[in-house]
């Protein structure tokens, strides 16, 4: 023990040490996220720096996050954002009046956020076990089915999506976990 000090010291001294750590390391955290961002949207032309770095400070999370857990933080937005668009789409699906181009239309989308979900788990495993090249081919997956989605509407001229917006963040984040994925190579 130190000398002339009271019993309550060295738990003060400590409390207040791992609160400038703690503090130190969410400013760092804080500007991963937009070096990170920076970074995914210099490399793809694609990617919104803005939707970036909205979406993974989202995450209480990335504040004290790493590269690499930067993207699984990236992947799981992912996994969280098709599994609601998934469900949206049986949503509407439910509705009676819906003309026969737009129910094949969100049947298709259906079908491929469906399969995205367990591709995106299979991949979680993947990158967890870095194995980025498995990866990296189960997020690529999603990609397509989101734009493969948004294009079925564009072949009636005239037909307007009600995915739109879901399809566009889906597809940013997964172009985001892919980035970061390729970081990591």
């Amino acid at each position: 023990m130190w000398p002339n000090s009271s019993p309550f010291s060295i738990p003060l001294f400590l409390s207040f040490f791992f609160l400038f750590v703690c503090s130190f390391h969410g400013i760092t955290g804080h500007n991963i996220v937009h070096e990170t961002c920076k970074k995914c949207a210099q490399n793809d032309p694609n990617i919104s720096h803005n939707f970036c770095v909205t979406s993974l400070q989202a995450d209480a999370k990335s504040q004290c996050a790493n590269l690499g857990e930067l993207g699984m933080i990236s992947m799981k937005l992912t996994r969280e954002n098709v599994t609601k668009t998934r469900s949206y789409i049986k949503d509407l699906l439910k509705k009676k009046k819906l003309d026969p181009f737009m129910r094949a239309c969100l049947h298709d989308c259906f079908d491929l956020y469906s399969d995205a979900v367990p591709t995106l788990k299979q991949a979680m495993k993947d990158y967890k076990a870095k194995q980025y090249e498995d990866a990296n081919i189960g997020v690529s997956s999603v990609v397509d089915a989101c734009t493969t989605c948004e294009d079925g509407f564009k072949e009636n001229q005239g037909a307007v999506s009600p995915l739109t917006k879901r399809n566009y963040d889906a597809f940013q984040l997964s172009v985001i976990s892919l980035s970061i994925i390729n970081m990591l190579k």
